[in-house]
């Protein structure tokens, strides 16, 4: 999914005997995308790593529920809102907006988890906007801090441990289909091409350290929006060594190396990452257009095919007014869209913008849960009206 790293104790071969040093054989687990067609790593366990016994949950998790129909209309919710249930980032999980593609959810953990997660129906994006801690994987320890998006590709055993001194604020976001680099950056050997907006230096892969046991045995599985118990005779975090490209890694949003032109150029040139049915770019700090007949601020767009999700990372939009820092927009296709009465007038000679934002674009309708009416803003539809 990045690049091809190793870490650890392999052998010289795949799917060749490696042994400890007083001879005793190590355990090989493929872990494999598209079957055996797609990207791949492989792990060297302690022990057998497939040995897990069905379970009582912890608790029960339920899968994203619509709202009531509603009628056609912009909408705003303002995710700080949302109530902190106080647990794991596992039990935390609140959906917001959903179709057949994927989830957009919102998190405030205060706990560590005490099981491991599977994500067997998605690959999951996880944007910290506040707080950090790690991400514990059989591929190792994976450190992350606000504002790093962290990309947990599906399959992956995972459990967040979060810092317990920093408050915690996290946007989710789970694809249902494969989720990556988009293409266009790459050159024909996958490597991240010179004119990319990143390269492979500003992307954290995890640490692998000696094999250990955190006491957690219990896992979690999510397949096919259904929740599943297991429990593990022995600790999974006991890899001694692992090669391939499939793996956690962290990204920070600064990170990000944004494209200015004369005019004002699409939010297509903004993109991070790409997944089957959605797209998402990252709004960072950056001059503004330098034509000198140019309107920086964001055109009026009837969208036709899209509907847009913008996380307000912090409140520096000229293009909106009545939006807060955690706001979260939802643009549906069918109505046009665009700044504020006032901001696009009043945009001409502005040469830079210090707006830093997540945005998702999707190609299937996005449906409200009831987590999401319960922090709208009422007066968002109508706050276009001129005065």
């Amino acid at each position: 999914m990045l690049d091809r790293i190793a870490q650890g104790e392999i052998p010289a071969k795949p799917h060749t005997a490696l042994r400890s040093p007083e001879g005793v054989l190590r355990y090989e687990e493929c872990f494999t995308r598209n079957g055996f067609e797609g990207a791949f790593s492989i792990l060297y366990h302690l022990n057998r790593p497939h040995e897990a016994e069905p379970a009582p949950l912890p608790r029960h998790f339920p899968a994203p529920r619509a709202a009531s129909e509603r009628p056609l209309a912009r909408r705003h919710y303002r995710c700080l809102d949302l109530p902190e249930l106080g647990g794991s980032p596992l039990e935390c999980r609140l959906p917001l907006l959903f179709n057949d593609d994927l989830v957009v959810g919102f998190s405030r953990p205060r706990a560590q988890d005490t099981s491991y997660f599977v994500n067997a129906d998605a690959d999951e994006l996880v944007y910290i906007h506040a707080g950090g801690g790690t991400l514990k994987s059989p591929f190792g320890n994976l450190v992350f801090r606000a504002g790093d998006y962290v990309c947990i590709p599906r399959g992956t055993l995972q459990r967040f441990v979060p810092d317990p001194e920093l408050p915690q604020a996290w946007l989710l976001l789970e694809f249902k289909k494969d989720m990556g680099i988009p293409r266009h950056y790459r050159n024909g050997i996958g490597q991240l091409r010179m004119d990319a907006p990143y390269s492979h230096r500003d992307f954290r892969r995890p640490v692998l350290a000696a094999p250990s046991d955190d006491g957690v045995r219990s896992v979690v599985v999510k397949r096919n929006d259904a929740f599943s118990g297991f429990r593990m005779r022995r600790s999974p975090l006991d890899v001694v060594g692992w090669d391939g490209t499939v793996y956690p890694f962290a990204f920070p949003i600064l990170a990000f190396q944004p494209r200015v032109g004369q005019v004002h150029l699409p939010p297509t040139v903004h993109a991070t990452f790409e997944a089957g049915g959605a797209l998402v770019c990252s709004f960072v700090p950056r001059p503004l257009d330098f034509h000198e007949a140019a309107i920086p601020c964001p055109y009026p767009h009837s969208s036709v095919h899209i509907d847009e999700v913008l996380f307000y990372v912090n409140t520096a939009f000229a293009s909106r007014r009545g939006i807060s820092e955690g706001s979260l927009s939802h643009h549906p296709a069918g109505i046009p869209h665009g700044p504020h009465p006032g901001s696009y007038e009043n945009s001409h000679g502005q040469k830079y913008t210090s707006e830093v934002a997540v945005m998702l674009d999707c190609t299937s309708p996005l449906t409200p849960t009831e987590n999401a009416l319960s922090v709208e803003d009422a007066e968002y539809h109508a706050s276009f009206q001129s005065e």
